[in-house]
């Protein structure tokens, strides 16, 4: 296959039409938005989410002509061997066309008060997961010339917070493996970029005990003055994952109002 051709997928309409597309934390309160959109846009999506109500209200959202390229898997990314027994599944017949490694824990606490359970289950999530994730559907990518991996980091990389050192430490691995990714798998037709989300108003920031407070410290930071929506996300997501961004790789994609222009 000419690898300078992007692989068309004609199938009904839409930027992601015939696409098959594996999302974890898909569910959540960014995740939600992009699933939708992703469904819009003609793409099958699997759903990975342990969250049941998230679950449930991601599919009373989905519009009844888009149910059934929905596929709702209720997991526990902890759990690897249920993990590697799902893709294979999920990958028998068809390959995967995009990745999106979303899912992510982040307790809060000084590092001293973590024991080495909790900082492994960070991880566990954070990173093997993805780790899991990738390695299930490269084959298939790499098969047919083409695939997109998109990994959700973090602007917490620009700043190291306090109380978040685990959190932090996975989104730093998440960067790294998008690098050394892209520069792996790209001469089989595959990106791999990174999105890092700024500070959006989503079930994160109930972390903190002064919300407006916090709020005020985002909108102090950014250059654009208004909190940051799913939709934001989802755009960049939506293009990263689309024909659009086949010469695009490596790239750690900030989507936050302008707080870290480095």
């Amino acid at each position: 296959m000419n690898r300078e051709t992007p692989m068309a997928r004609t199938t009904g309409q839409g930027r992601l039409a015939g696409r098959r597309v594996l999302y974890t934390g898909a569910s959540g309160g960014l995740g939600h938005q992009t699933t939708l959109d992703m469904l819009a846009e003609g793409a099958e999506v699997f759903a990975l989410d342990r969250d049941h109500s998230k679950n449930e209200s991601l599919l009373a959202d989905t519009p009844k002509g888009e149910a059934a390229r929905l596929h709702l898997l209720e997991m526990d990314l902890t759990d690897q061997a249920a993990l590697e027994s799902k893709l294979a599944e999920i990958t028998a017949d068809s390959p995967l066309d995009v990745v999106i490694n979303n899912a992510a824990i982040y307790p809060s606490k000084p590092f001293e008060d973590y024991s080495m359970e909790e900082l492994r289950q960070v991880h566990a999530v954070n990173v093997e997961a993805a780790l899991i994730c990738t390695r299930a559907a490269l084959p298939g990518m790499r098969d047919q010339g083409w695939g997109r991996i998109i990994n959700v980091t973090s602007i917490t990389l620009t700043g190291g917070w306090e109380n978040l050192a685990p959190y932090v430490q996975s989104k730093g691995s998440l960067l790294g493996l998008t690098r050394a990714w892209a520069r792996e798998f790209g001469k089989w037709g595959i990106t791999c970029n990174a999105i890092a989300p700024g500070a959006f108003p989503t079930d994160a920031e109930k972390i903190h005990p002064d919300p407006e407070g916090y709020r005020k410290f985002v909108l102090d930071h950014q250059a654009v003055k208004r909190r940051g929506t799913p939709h934001d996300i989802a755009a960049a997501i939506l293009f990263l994952a689309s024909d659009e961004a086949g010469f695009i790789t490596g790239q750690n994609l900030a989507v936050d109002g302008g707080w870290n222009m480095s």
